[in-house]
């Protein structure tokens, strides 16, 4: 055990965080926190560092403790206190132990040469073996390796701190922390502003590093790739599951579904017991048996109902006010840049195409949007929209937006022919209920400005969504909602993330923006870097290819050929016949389930409940395919 959290508690102000925590780390895991917005995860980072302290709660056994000589390593907000620094400067600050012994190994050595002082050999030897031991040979190598893996030159180096951007420190106080090698890694949101190429570096970095990471991130592929351990945080409670994200997500799934199981079977064994005992309890000759019942319901250790999830999030699902025709958007030779060009853009997109844009920061793919929105006048070439295309447009620096307004009057601002009651169930499903509506703008979160965004845009009921970073500042359970919402979508999506998850569950197509060009691929995510580490992609103009899910038609022909047709409806009628089969079946073992002799059958009982169960779910099946046919029999016609 390297550090553990017991019965953990932190108050901040009136307001109690967390709630008897408990944590641990050990060894060299690498742990993920993960929980909704606000349930405490960066506070629990603080408390493992030592910036805040815990609360003492009368009565409560808590304490935080920690091996001897434990260094913790967390990145602040301003890494820096003297931005007149070099990089190298600073950086070498973290190796000056290593530096004075290479000063006195360079001066033995010499002497050493001269022939004239022997007596230092032993000195040297000793010194050399620690100066090796420590890394001397190697930190030089570690060090430029950072600075390349996040996207920095050798040269920069020698530059001073104060040259750099906030976003660039931000970065170099990040190198600086992994340089330090401290013995838990604290990292808050470490991906935020890094682009794809490196995220994949430092994803490789923390796996292999030797001792513990723990991590609050947002960024669900990042965590697969990097975690062992997640810890989830709901409800105030912490609970520890082994395996990376991916893995939490079943685990806690199918954890719930056991619980619950076990809680219906225990409940429904008590309803039989108060049955049996309420029945005989005015018989004498059954008074032994009641108390028995009695004395058995008393002596279960009683399984508690377990918590669903806390799914709460925003559940909005609108349908285009009209249709687009085939070409959505026509793109050619579209140069684009700040007075200089960045690149140069080609690309055709259609009808419920999901084209997803992705590569490294400052390479002009925010720009591409700004340019296509107007926002930044074009250097050359031409772009235009197809017939009937109404865009909705998501600028990601709409979270700096900041208004006195309450939430409902900038609202009205926009849609000011809006009932209070209508306005106030639009904002309703994007979570701003009751009193929230009355929350002014400046006082919303990053998430909550995003999601009032989207409420705006979505009002007008646009068929050509642009949007750019629509997953920053959303928790996990924000960035599925909106997955699932555009996945329902049926208009056309042109959108940039740097949320590799998010590309993988929506595009089916990208634009791939490396050093000064923009390259099409007709892939999805997996297939794209699939194909990348085979080496075996093939770049296409796309001026040939229809959406994937909107097959071509030929001039009457039906979508669906009559013989075809004719095997569905076969396959229709049989799965209905079965359906009425399924519902005698189940009827029977209900009548069976209330009968006398199964109630005083315990074992009975619960293989019936299972039996019934079996066949529900085969009956959803049934259903979902039911509804599959009858939709494709609908687009036949």
């Amino acid at each position: 055990m390297t550090f553990q959290i017991k019965n953990g508690s932190v108050e901040i102000g009136a307001n109690l965080i967390l709630k008897r925590i408990n944590f641990e780390i050990r060894d060299d895991e690498k742990i993920a926190i993960v929980g909704r917005n606000g349930s405490g995860k960066t506070t629990l980072l603080k408390l493992i560092s030592g910036e805040i302290e815990m609360t003492k709660i009368e009565g409560e056994d808590s304490f935080i403790a920690k091996s001897n000589k434990l260094t913790i390593g967390y990145l602040k907000q301003n890494p820096f206190s003297d931005l007149n620094l070099t990089v190298d400067e600073e950086i070498k600050k973290l190796f000056i132990d290593i530096l004075r012994m290479k000063e006195r190994l360079d001066f033995l050595l010499s002497e050493i040469e001269k022939g004239e002082n022997i007596e230092y050999l032993e000195e040297y030897t000793t010194l050399h073996e620690k100066f090796e031991n420590v890394g001397g040979y190697y930190y030089e190598k570690e060090y430029n390796s950072l600075l390349l893996g996040f996207g920095f030159s050798l040269k920069d180096k020698d530059k001073r701190l104060c040259e750099f951007s906030g976003g660039q420190l931000t970065k170099l106080g990040f190198i600086r922390l992994l340089l330090s090698k401290p013995d838990i890694l604290l990292l808050d949101e470490p991906t935020n502003h890094l682009d794809i190429t490196t995220v994949e570096w430092l994803e490789g970095y923390l796996a292999d590093y030797k001792k513990a990471v723990v991590i609050v991130s947002h960024d669900r592929m990042f965590l697969d790739k990097v975690v062992n351990i997640v810890y989830e945080i709901e409800y105030g409670e912490t609970t520890r599951y082994p395996g990376n994200y991916s893995k939490f997500v079943k685990t806690k799934e199918e954890s719930y579904e056991q619980n619950l199981k076990a809680y219906n079977m225990q409940q429904a064994e008590i309803k039989r017991l108060k049955t049996l005992i309420e029945k005989f309890r005015g018989t004498p000759t059954k008074v032994s048996m009641t108390d028995s019942k009695l004395k058995q319901i008393e002596h279960m250790v009683k399984i508690s109902e377990p918590k669903k999830f806390d799914t709460k999030s925003f559940k909005a699902t609108f349908t285009p006010n009209r249709e687009t025709g085939k070409d959505v958007l026509t793109v050619k030779n579209l140069e684009i840049g700040y007075g200089f060009p960045l690149c140069k853009v080609n690309l055709n997109q259609y009808k419920k195409q999901r084209i997803g844009i992705i590569g490294g920061n400052g390479l002009g793919k925010s720009t591409f949007l700004k340019t296509l929105m107007g926002i930044i006048p074009k250097i050359s070439g031409e772009y235009k929209l197809g017939w009937q295309v109404d865009v909705g447009y998501f600028d990601q620096q709409l979270v700096q937006y900041a208004s006195k307004k309450t939430v409902l009057d900038d609202f009205w601002d926009t849609y000011s022919s809006l009932s209070e009651t209508e306005a106030r169930r639009a904002l309703g499903a994007f979570m701003f209920r009751g009193e929230d509506v009355f929350k002014t703008v400046d006082t919303l979160s990053g998430g909550e400005k995003v999601r009032l965004a989207l409420c705006k845009i979505l009002q007008e009921k646009p068929n050509f969504l642009i949007l750019d970073e629509p997953t920053n500042h959303m928790d996990m359970i924000g960035k599925e909602t909106l997955e699932n919402m555009l996945n329902e979508f049926e208009g056309t999506i042109l959108f940039v993330s740097h949320d590799r998850y998010f590309v993988k569950k929506l595009a089916n197509s990208l634009l791939v923006f490396e050093g000064n060009s923009a390259t099409f691929y007709d892939y999805t995510y997996d297939e794209y870097i699939l194909k990348k580490n085979e080496g075996t992609l093939q770049t296409l103009t796309n001026e040939t290819i229809m959406p994937k899910d909107e097959p071509i038609k030929k001039g009457k022909e039906s979508f669906l050929a009559g013989k075809e047709k004719a095997k569905m409806e076969r396959r229709l009628a049989k799965l209905n016949e079965k359906m009425i089969s399924l519902d005698e079946e189940i009827s029977k073992k209900k009548v069976e389930l209330e009968s006398d002799e199964v109630g005083s059958d315990y074992v009975r009982l619960c293989s019936l409940n299972e039996e019934i169960e079996a066949l529900e779910n085969e009956q959803f099946e049934i259903l979902t395919e039911i509804d599959e046919i009858e939709t494709k029999l609908k687009e036949a016609l």
